[in-house]
């Protein structure tokens, strides 16, 4: 029996230079208010660090709890927590703080994230792997036994008590992030979900997924997909071009700022780390993109909501996704127009689909 469909709103925060960080961080406070009065089930951030245009989103959790006194029934998701950048231990624990105060609303995304927050950060990529094997392990631990001792590559630990606890048990859900699948086997075996997406078609993702279905079928276990999309929505398709082509444009060229500032000598780095999307050249080619490639290509799912209705029922039908979250926020859109889309999908898309 097929996963009833879930809906939610995903946002990177993104903001160009010159803009007001404070008023964008409230602006998605307000989306996340409007979210959970129009039905959506729950809302995801990333996480990510060093790199404004593509995003300040530096600590979702906070934004969370304080989102969390401010709703009723959304959840609330971090698409991923970066866990090579943190201790695990350290992790662990504000996880659980936040899953308190969210009133165990709180999912839990889990990745690698993004090659080039490694060369900030002081971290070698070469380590990343590894880094974030232990600390799966690690958070598994902390939040399922009263002490525990580990003893690891990157981590040694021993008789450490990680507490508070989260009130879900044995933990919040696990969703697995990523582009390659390589890590994908694992999730399967532990019954974990997959999330996938980005400024790229649907169909560039089907191998990841395909590798984490088959995964669970070898496992035994139940697939969960959910997908993020960058969806804008209006009553004609001129309105939708007229009022959304600038953020749009933006939000592409913003998921490729970061790579401009990447020393030449990292790519070969990232390849050996697993990481040969962000060395590839279709991440480079984002902010070349014209207005009428985003959208005849599906990077995007832009139009009436007639229009975008058809594309999600395909992904339901034809990609077999357990859940759709869009993208209604990026590009330093203006707070309505990210409210009017969310306001549309739910009237014109959701109702349908559920």
């Amino acid at each position: 029996m097929a996963n009833p469909l879930r809906f939610g709103i995903y946002t990177e925060i993104q903001n160009g230079l010159g803009c007001d960080e404070s008023k964008v961080t409230w602006d998605v406070m307000r989306l996340i208010e409007h979210a959970d009065s129009a039905g959506y089930d729950v809302f995801n951030l990333i996480e990510h660090h060093f790199f404004q245009r593509f995003s300040i989103s530096a600590n979702p959790l906070a934004l969370f709890t304080a989102a969390a006194q401010r709703t009723n029934k959304i959840r609330f998701r971090t698409l991923c927590h970066t866990l090579p950048l943190t201790n695990p231990v350290v992790k662990a624990a504000e996880i659980a703080v936040a899953d308190i105060l969210t009133n165990g609303r709180l999912d839990v995304g889990v990745g690698r994230g993004h090659a080039w927050e490694y060369p900030p950060a002081g971290i070698p990529m070469r380590e990343t792997q590894g880094r974030y094997d232990e600390a799966l392990d690690i958070l598994e631990l902390a939040w399922t036994t009263e002490k525990f001792t580990y003893t690891g590559k990157y981590y040694q630990l021993k008789d450490v008590a990680v507490v508070p606890k989260p009130i879900q048990k044995p933990h919040p859900p696990v969703y697995m992030v990523g582009t390659s699948g390589a890590s994908f086997e694992r999730g399967a075996k532990k019954g974990w979900a997959l999330g996938f997406g980005g400024p790229a078609p649907v169909s560039a993702f089907k191998p990841g997924v395909d590798r984490y279905r088959d995964a669970c079928a070898k496992y035994g276990t139940k697939p969960v997909v959910a997908c993020v999309r960058a969806v804008y929505l209006a009553e004609s398709e001129k309105q939708a071009r007229v009022e959304c082509e600038g953020a749009l444009k933006k939000f592409f060229a913003y998921n490729n700022s970061p790579v401009t500032t990447v020393n030449p000598s990292h790519k070969q780095e990232m390849l050996d780390a697993g990481y040969g999307f962000y060395a590839s050249e279709m991440l480079e080619k984002l902010d070349k993109l014209s207005y009428n490639e985003i959208v005849d290509g599906g990077y995007a799912f832009i139009g009436t909501p007639a229009k975008v209705l058809e594309q999600c029922a395909d992904l339901k039908e034809n990609f077999g996704v357990d859940e759709i979250s869009i993208l209604s926020h990026y590009g330093n859109i203006e707070l309505w127009k990210s409210t009017k889309t969310q306001e549309l999908f739910a009237e014109g898309v959701m109702a349908h689909l559920r």
